[in-house]
């Protein structure tokens, strides 16, 4: 079995491969390392062989391994830039904020903006709006038909940047089942990117995962969320 250094540099070649095929810059993609149920140590392991963005799925995962990964790497190595990419609560945002998150991914309502705006303090916190594109009732996200005017609403709150907008692609037996929905976030990225307003700096494409991030590139994405294609099968059992 491969180990992690040699998943990120295979995943990288592969990456860069399929841009370079879609007529796009090598790294016209960020690659977020999603460490979802992988402990502090199997998370510096990735750091250490180049991953520079990680994402956590839950809060009280990320309260635990985000500390612990700041004192295994101390100052011999630069921080990676931590990401929130799961459902988030709005009684969890307090906790989440501690964090200092690069970027939030998964802001599905206006009202969860506004909790977020309330306590991020005299920061500007980053974010993407979720659109819910596959329709499915177990998926988090906003409707792509209501997003437009909720994302307008949303940039009015002042300590929020909107930087773009992300999505979870249909699960199916085949990736190519996601790509009707991420073509739809697509569509939907450009248009609110051609509205021109200054308060929506529209740079990330968030869609992809490990295994339909190929059909997402083809798609338009430019930021991926990894985990089992790095790291192997997820370890439920474990502790972060």
């Amino acid at each position: 079995m491969p180990g992690i250094a040699e998943n990120i540099s295979r995943i990288e070649v592969s990456l860069a491969k399929k841009l370079c095929s879609l007529g796009r810059q090598k790294d016209d993609c960020l690659l977020v390392a999603v460490t979802k149920t992988h402990d502090a140590e199997t998370v510096k392991q990735a750091v250490l062989n180049g991953i520079t963005h990680f994402g956590e799925n839950k809060v009280q995962e990320a309260i635990v391994k985000v500390p612990a990964l700041q004192i295994m790497l101390g100052d011999s190595h630069p921080f990676p830039s931590f990401h929130f990419i799961g459902h988030l609560q709005s009684n969890k945002v307090k906790a989440l904020l501690r964090l200092s998150p690069w970027l939030i991914h998964s802001v599905d309502s206006y009202d969860l903006a506004a909790v977020i705006d309330k306590y991020t303090g005299e920061r500007i916190q980053d974010i993407l709006i979720q659109v819910n594109t596959s329709g499915e009732s177990s998926k988090s996200g906003m409707s792509p038909d209501r997003a437009k005017d909720e994302i307008l609403r949303i940039a009015e709150l002042k300590r929020l940047r909107i930087r773009g907008l992300m999505t979870v692609g249909l699960l199916g037996e085949a990736p190519e089942e996601a790509r009707p929905g991420f073509r739809e976030l697509k569509q939907l990225f450009d248009e609110i990117a051609d509205i021109g307003d200054e308060r929506l700096e529209m740079r990330y494409l968030s869609m992809g995962m490990s295994d339909d991030h190929m059909v997402a590139l083809e798609e338009g994405a430019n930021l991926v969320r990894l985990g089992s294609a790095i790291f192997g099968a997820r370890n439920y059992g474990g502790t972060p």
